[in-house]
């Protein structure tokens, strides 16, 4: 992949209950010849098998929140790494609850691991930066759900020089990640004017009693957000399992936002 090229690829779009043709959350995020795994429920690492992603380009792993769905599947992973004799470190960013519970199956399954661990502990409830380069910055965007929970938003920033002889960055590609939340419109300011915005859509607008109930959106909330946010493209995902029929998603975010596409495991989108 060339330094201009971004995109994101899609390793599981549905809920908490695996379907047989969803499995929970996952993406590959590419930016800059950079990878960066966000969020990692069961299966994650199968589908990075099966689409031939080379593990060893990947060393920093972004979790929205520690339901299970989003992150039962890092275990494997890491343990995977080790038998692979992974040398390079590994940087996961998460809530701080994460290294006291992964810690002990790490220490049990993975003790001969040849690589380091390094846990970023990460407040959900602020906006900041918590990961930067020379070309990429990652900034949480705090989301509404039943635990605490944030979003990512992925910058591509490149150093310029300005008419005054000093330094500044430019801003190129954004991605904004809305993993698990209720409608909220404090978001907005945050995400404005993202290139592309994966927004959860767990339920239908016939399902708000549920929806409500568990802290999620419908498809027509994210296409509201992605509307008032001015994105420039919107993908939905994490499906409930009650819904077999995706294209439902879809027939009711399209008249509020027509430039919507529905997440689909494998599916590769330009950002």
């Amino acid at each position: 992949m060339s330094v201009s090229e971004a995109r994101v690829t899609i390793l599981g779009c549905g809920s908490a209950k695996p379907t047989r043709t969803t499995s929970p959350s996952g993406q590959l995020v590419e930016l800059c010849d950079k990878s960066f795994l966000v969020d990692c429920g069961e299966g994650v690492l199968l589908t990075l098998q099966r689409l031939g992603v080379h593990t060893g380009r990947l060393y920093n792993i972004f979790i929205s929140h520690l339901h299970g769905d989003h992150c039962f599947g890092l275990i494997g992973l890491l343990t995977t790494l080790g038998m692979l004799k992974r040398t390079q470190p590994m940087h996961i960013y998460a809530h701080p609850d994460l290294e006291r519970l992964l810690t002990p199956l790490l220490e049990y399954h993975c003790n001969d691991r040849l690589y380091d661990i390094i846990f970023h502990p990460i407040n959900p409830r602020k906006h900041e930066l918590i990961y930067e380069d020379r070309t990429v910055s990652v900034e949480t965007v705090p989301l509404k759900h039943s635990v605490p929970t944030c979003g990512f938003l992925f910058k591509e920033t490149h150093r310029i020089k300005n008419a005054d002889g000093t330094f500044g960055h430019e801003t190129r590609k954004r991605y904004a990640y809305c993993s698990d939340t209720q409608y909220s419109e404090k978001i907005i300011p945050i995400i404005e004017g993202v290139c592309t915005l994966y927004h959860e859509s767990t339920f239908l607008q016939s399902m708000a009693k549920r929806c409500k109930e568990v802290k999620h959106s419908t498809a027509a909330d994210a296409a509201t957000i992605a509307q008032k946010a001015g994105a420039g493209k919107l993908i939905l995902g994490h499906y409930s399992a009650r819904v077999e029929d995706h294209g439902l998603f879809l027939q009711e975010a399209k008249p509020i936002f027509d430039n919507t596409f529905l997440a689909e495991e494998n599916l590769v989108f330009e950002l």
